[in-house]
């Protein structure tokens, strides 16, 4: 039960994003939150999170039951079965999300985990997905309000390096995701969704994964030029170079097993980079 529940809710993509919002929340300046508030930002961005994913899923049933990668879905094998029940429950995740944040926290930490949740959930599955090669360009934002949700948990005015970070959230999803989409190609021609690959084909999309990875790079360096230290740089150009370096190997050869190495290659520069800007404000801060 357990396993379908995390499958329905997209556990693994929640839990990038609240450690993406409690990253957030460390490096800006100001009162930092109690341990309370603390754990109801992490609680908020991740139900929030797992709604719009359970919604996704509850959403394109027919586009999932056509790839092999999706196709063990639980409302696709009839684990679950969709209804009213289920949109209920949904709404429910995100309303307790949202509100808790608002009454434990403040009022702009709860509007940006409802719009991340609305991106993921309306303006990338409903609206774009089936649209436009820029579905996850637009859609992926919803990564970048998480940021913002942990920073206004201390600060709601926003200060410079929480901005950035969430920039860099909004560079990293394309490069993540066309890196798994070439990798996929096939599955989502056959499920007729229009992501990069389908649209130019894998050698022009690896080219346009490292432009969009450079600029990526170099945003996410940023930071260090705003407060952060040499741990935090030393941290992005680590992990930068390494996703970098993977890029340019799935340029040379945008087979799906170098594709998938670009993929997990994007999420070490991420948790290298989140570890860096936390050690970075804990050890010199």
């Amino acid at each position: 039960m357990f396993s379908q529940i995390s499958n329905l809710l997209k556990l693994r993509i929640g839990v990038i994003m609240m450690f993406t919002a409690l990253t957030a929340m460390v490096v800006t300046p100001g009162q930092q939150p109690g341990g309370f508030e603390v754990f109801v930002l992490a609680f908020a961005v991740l139900i929030s999170a797992g709604s719009a994913g359970a919604f996704n899923q509850y959403f394109e049933v027919d586009l999932d039951r056509k790839m092999p990668r999706t196709c063990n879905r639980p409302f696709v094998t009839g684990y679950f079965h969709k209804g009213p029940l289920w949109l209920g429950i949904i709404l429910l995740l995100l309303m307790v999300g949202v509100a808790s944040s608002a009454l434990v926290l403040n009022e702009m930490a709860a509007l940006f985990i409802f719009l991340g949740a609305f991106f993921y959930a309306v303006v990338y599955t409903v609206w774009l997905k089936r649209r436009s090669w820029m579905n996850i360009v637009i859609g992926g934002a919803s990564g970048s309000f998480a940021v913002l949700a942990g920073a206004a948990a201390v600060d709601p005015s926003l200060s410079p390096v929480p901005i950035m970070l969430a920039l860099v959230l909004f560079f990293w999803t394309p490069s993540h995701f066309w890196s798994l989409a070439i990798a996929k190609h096939k599955d989502y021609a056959r499920a007729g969704v229009p992501m990069l690959p389908v649209v130019l084909g894998n050698k022009r999309t690896a080219v346009v994964v490292m432009a969009n990875t450079l600029i990526l790079v170099g945003i996410s360096v940023l930071p260090f030029f705003y407060g952060l230290s040499w741990i935090y740089l030393a941290s992005a150009l680590v992990g930068g170079g390494y996703f970098i370096f993977h890029n340019y190997l799935m340029i040379l050869d945008p087979s799906p097993k170098v594709a998938m190495k670009s993929f997990f290659a994007s999420l070490l520069q991420l948790v290298l980079l989140l570890v860096g800007a936390v050690l970075d404000v804990y050890l010199l801060g």
